[in-house]
């Protein structure tokens, strides 16, 4: 048994949660943590962190990864429909949970339950100053998808929604809907939820939304009637029902008498509780569902194996989690909170009885000596409490149920009859003078085991009923919204009894709570609420110091101080630590009792340290026990290490023998087909060399089988060694020589591999060079073999042109702007008369030659009177343009050009005349004006010059290199 205090830390739950584990997997027995305190005292947060423990800290498998997800993401999701903000806590739970986490044999957590128990319906449709609705409400207005909403039909704005807005705290600073909406959304992915089951989920609670904003007005007959049916057909919509019976439903109500039916409309008041119920039901009903949903995603499924993997698999212990409600205490107190403060009187009077009176009677039985501790002050208080609840409940049914007008008033009278004489019973009728000033006439008040709570009946009655009218329910049960169809079955119409109260069906769910939590070994966290203004690191000493008094945890320690702290049964106790004495190792054949007196007189226990009982052993101090622990687990390192030994040894054995007779054998066998295989190698190998041998010798005879395998290998070898000898280039004409029998093969290999070069070369060439080559081909044409310095230029590419644009002086581009400039070069210009040097720049176009000198056109060359160009076989760069006279030319262009062959080049192909350059030796002609013709002498000599001879003529002379 233990009992633990938990205050807002997180270390104690993982302790706690660790214990317990801990204790599961070595005992193999069920456990429970009962997690308490008030309103906002960290319950959830508790329940939160022993989750994420079990996630963390217990062993998994890939195979289990989903149920370990399943299982944390459901918080969230249950949070979110069943947790608001309320005067206490930002996220109060409204409704009491009780999860089971199942683990297999090794430990390892399989599945999970949840139940859940009295969700506060009455929160959806009303709200106290200050509090909220359910967060899920929220949540989808501020973070759902605009998509979702328009198809839902809702607004962001959660201030458009009177089911929402009656607190006045619809948006909470403290409180991120957005974030916690995407939490929740990762989640249902999680779950095993579908598009569809969201879908159905989503459209009920909207329709819940919608059913608050329906406004009712009264007729003239004092009936209920809806002027705006918006909000109606919204609502038929999302659930799949048709508008106008919806209509009809709200504001009219179906009375069966006997054979008859009798439709009666509604007046305001009823259809405003009509309304009301219908939400009520609907979201009550849906957040059952909701559990079932998710239960169902939690059940471990166990695939198709052994019977004894089965056994094993199915064999389940369970660690029970209880977050319940917390002892509430607000300004007005309704139904409720009287369920709830109920519900954690039945809790503290399990825990006082597991740690107090079951602790007394056990030592009494086992004749241990002990002076007990007188019972809490609450222990007296919570028996009485029982009893005056389960009386106020069955008052309150009564009340119900009874024929005639009850009402809440007529309730109160009942209690004040029957219940008037409890000690811890008053109303303001019943109570003093000093009291009755504390007490409103529709006010009883309560003394609980953590002080007195005052409850307002108003209300207790619709409350209790919870009815939702036949009416309504047929439409419900017509839905076509899968949810709502498995909520509201046919068969509830067919059923003529009335539906236990909510307060019968909390007591009976509660009493089956205790029977769950009786038949499991307890762990308890007691949650102290700080302060009452939501602060953090803030104490209140008065508050905690009140909490710790009436939560009994002094009188705990006092009772776990004075009394053992471990206790078992001699056969339990002889079975975990008889390995600890020889005596008793491995098995005791005597009285259990005599074993256990042998086995810690072996391990030296001290006579204060435990006490013997009739059927089982008390240890006093942890010490002890944890001492007895330590030796247990160093004694099985020792046992398993020696069958660890033991077990190798054998095995190491029997495989030594059977790897060394297998060895042994593959040996033999292996030895055997190693010389065979020898053997046909040495024969192959004599076959292969006289092949080749008679192949040599008979290697130019014609082909036959002699010769045919060594002509076969002879051609391979030299295929294959030609490929690493092959020409990279087209130039490069190094070739293997090839043997006698393939110089024909090897001659039309060398020409395709020329061929492929040559095609790869042309393939290689760019646009821009191809049309250069072009050129080159048109020089070789005209000077290949008759000019001297031919050679040297083919290594010199050519030019596009050899001035820029901007080189050009801009009047002569304005001059011929209406031709597209060719080439351009620098050219020396000589006078036909006295042969005087001027530079000059020859520009090409398409139509014509021009000889500009800088902004003039001294000569216009147009290539229809172009007659013939003039060049010499030696090494200089005159060439002469001929003009025909007829044209009245200016007479012959004497120019001396660097790129003579470039330019020369240009020119013919842009004249597009074949046969125009004149390659002369010695002197030419050229024409200087009508009638009269200069000369120029080309001649060789040491030196290059150009000058006017005595005769009169232009003199070039010419170095003549060796070639």
């Amino acid at each position: 048994m233990k009992t633990n205090l938990f205050l807002s830390h997180s270390s104690s739950s993982y302790a706690i949660a660790d214990n317990a584990y801990r204790m599961m997997c070595s005992e193999l027995n069920n456990h429970f943590i009962l997690i308490s305190g008030e309103s906002g005292a960290g319950k959830t947060e508790a329940s939160k962190k022993i989750l994420q423990y079990f996630a963390v800290t217990c062993p998994m498998t890939q195979s289990l990864q989903i149920a370990r997800d399943r299982l944390l993401l459901s918080n969230p999701v249950l949070e979110a429909f069943g947790n608001a903000r309320t005067l206490r806590n930002d996220n109060s739970s409204r409704f009491g949970k009780y999860m089971d986490i199942q683990f297999d044999f090794q430990g390892i957590p399989v599945g999970g339950h949840i139940i859940s128990y009295l969700i506060e319906k009455s929160r959806v449709v009303y709200q106290n100053q200050g509090e909220r609705n359910f967060h899920i409400f929220y949540q989808l207005l501020a973070g759902g998808e605009e998509e979702r909403l328009a198809f839902l039909g809702l607004e962001r704005d959660p201030q458009l929604y009177k089911y929402l807005s009656q607190g006045h705290c619809a948006k909470e600073s403290s409180i991120n809907d957005k974030n916690d909406w995407k939490t929740v959304s990762n989640a249902f992915s999680v779950i095993d939820f579908t598009e569809a089951d969201l879908e159905n989920l989503f459209g009920i609670i909207a329709s819940v939304l919608h059913l608050g904003n329906i406004g009712f007005e009264e007729d003239d007959q004092g009936c209920a009637t809806i002027p705006d049916t918006h909000e109606i057909k919204w609502i038929a919509k999302l659930l799949g029902v048709h508008a106008t019976v919806l209509l009809e439903a709200l504001t009219h109500r179906k009375i069966e008498a006997k054979t008859e039916e009798v439709i009666c409309p509604l007046t305001l008041e009823l259809s405003v509780y009509a309304r009301d119920a219908m939400a009520k039901a609907v979201y009550g009903r849906t957040f059952t569902w909701l559990v079932n949903k998710i239960n169902s995603s939690l059940v471990n499924k166990v695939g198709q194996c052994t019977l004894g993997t089965l056994l094993l698999l199915t064999w389940k212990t369970v660690i029970g989690l209880l977050d319940i409600y917390g002892f509430e205490v607000f300004d007005k107190n309704g139904f409720e909170q009287f369920c709830i403060n109920y519900c954690n009187e039945k809790l503290q009077q399990l825990l006082i009885e597991r740690t107090l009176k079951a602790e007394q009677a056990e030592y009494e039985m086992e004749g241990i000596e002990w002076e007990p501790i007188k019972y809490f002050n609450n222990k007296i208080i919570c028996d009485l409490v029982e009893e005056r609840h389960k009386g106020i409940i069955s008052i309150l049914d009564e009340e119900c149920i009874r024929p005639g007008p009850a009402t809440d008033l007529s309730f109160l009278e009942k209690l004040e009859e029957k219940v008037g004489k409890h000690a811890h019973f008053e109303t303001r009728k019943l109570a003093g003078p000093k009291g009755r000033k504390r007490i409103g006439w529709m006010e009883f008040r309560l003394l609980h085991y953590a002080g007195e709570v005052t409850y307002c009946t108003k209300g207790f009655l619709e409350k209790n009923n919870d009815l939702l009218y036949r009416h309504l329910k047929e439409v419900l049960c017509k839905s076509k919204n899968v949810i709502l169809r498995e909520c509201f079955l046919r068969a509830e119409l067919e059923n003529r009894r009335r539906p236990p109260t909510v307060g019968t069906q909390f007591k009976n769910s509660l009493s089956s709570l205790l029977e769950i939590l009786i038949s499991k070994e307890p762990s308890y966290i007691r949650c102290i609420k700080p302060n009452d203004r939501k602060e953090p690191s803030k104490f209140d000493d008065f508050l905690i110091r009140h909490q710790i008094k009436y939560l009994g945890l002094m009188e705990h320690l006092r009772v776990r101080r004075a009394g053992f702290a471990y206790r078992r049964k001699y056969e339990h106790f002889l079975q975990r630590y008889k390995s600890l004495c020889p005596d008793t190792w491995p098995h005791w054949h005597g009285p259990p009792a005599e074993g256990v007196e042998r086995l810690i007189n072996y391990i030296g226990y001290k006579p204060e340290e435990y006490k013997l009982g009739k059927t089982k052993i008390f240890i006093r101090f942890p010490r002890t026990l944890f001492a007895t622990e330590d030796a247990l687990e160093f004694c099985k390192h020792q046992l398993v290490a020696r069958i660890q030994a033991t077990y190798k040894s054998c095995l190491g054995r029997r495989e030594y023998v059977k790897k060394r007779q297998a060895a042994i054998k593959l040996e033999a066998h292996w030895r055997g087909a190693l010389a065979r295989k020898a053997i046909q190698r040495r024969k192959w190998a004599v076959r292969i060399i006289r092949k080749f041998i008679k192949g040599f010798i008979s290697r130019n005879k014609p082909l036959c089988p002699d010769n045919e395998e060594f002509i076969v290998f002879v051609r391979k070898n030299y295929i294959l060694n030609l490929r690493y000898h092959l020409p990279k280039t087209v130039l490069d004409k190094s070739w293997l020589r090839p043997p006698g029998i393939l110089e024909n093969a090897s001659d039309l290999l060398r020409k395709m591999c020329v061929r492929n070069l040559v095609r790869q070369y042309c393939r290689g060439i760019t646009a821009e060079r191809k049309a250069m080559m072009q050129q080159k081909v048109v020089t070789s044409e005209i000077f290949r073999g008759r000019k001297d310095g031919y050679t040297e230029s083919l290594n010199q590419p050519f030019a596009n042109s050899r001035i820029n644009e901007g080189d050009i002086n801009p009047k002569v581009l304005q001059l011929i702007s209406h031709e597209k400039i060719q080439y351009g070069v620098p050219v020396i210009k000589y006078d036909r008369k006295g042969f005087k040097a001027r530079q000059r720049q020859l520009i090409l176009t398409q139509k014509a030659a021009y000889v500009v000198e800088l902004a003039k056109i001294k000569q216009k060359i147009e290539y229809s009177a172009l007659k013939g160009v003039s060049t010499s076989n030696l090494r200089d760069g005159i060439l002469v343009i001929h003009v025909s006279p007829e044209d009245k030319q200016k007479g012959d262009a004497v120019l001396q050009c660097g790129h003579m062959f470039e330019a020369v080049t240009k020119l013919v192909m842009l004249v597009k005349k074949e046969n125009i350059v004149n390659v002369v030796q010695g002197s030419l002609q050229f024409f200087i004006s009508p009638g009269k013709e200069g000369t120029i002498v080309f001649d060789t000599g040491p030196e290059e010059q150009i000058y006017k001879n005595k005769n009169g003529q232009l003199t070039v002379v010419s170095v003549r290199r060796k070639s």
